[in-house]
């Protein structure tokens, strides 16, 4: 029904950028709230940011003041720009909207990226 395609992985040197892209298709009718997490070796999945369609942001403590995170409505496209990057950065990031379809338009409903590696090197 929906896909969500994230790009933007890789290995970067401690201090480094990035930048990850999602970006949903399918049968959608909006998209409330985009946001990204990520797992790193031997952890949970944790919330890095998240942000709703009006554009209210939350981020984790831990990245607040280096990433940030965008979204453009009308391409249905979140980003995560981060920057001064840290070791302990390294995981899989996962993308995840919630999704009002046009199958069903009274329901709100999770969808989830593949997932890509950031890998951070000291």
């Amino acid at each position: 029904q929906v896909q969500l395609v994230e790009s933007g992985g890789g290995l970067v040197q401690a201090g480094g950028s990035l930048r990850l892209s999602c970006a949903a298709s399918g049968r959608i009718f909006s998209i409330n709230a985009m946001g990204w997490y990520r797992q790193g070796p031997g952890n949970q999945r944790e919330l890095v940011a998240a942000i709703t369609r009006g554009g209210t942001i939350n981020y984790a403590d831990s990245v607040k003041g280096r990433f940030i995170n965008s979204r453009d409505n009308a391409k249905n496209t979140v980003y995560l720009q981060m920057n001064s990057l840290k070791p302990e950065d390294t995981a899989v990031y996962f993308c995840d909207m919630v999704v009002v379809t046009t199958l069903d338009l009274r329901l709100n409903q999770n969808y989830w990226g593949q997932g890509t590696q950031v890998t951070v090197s000291s």
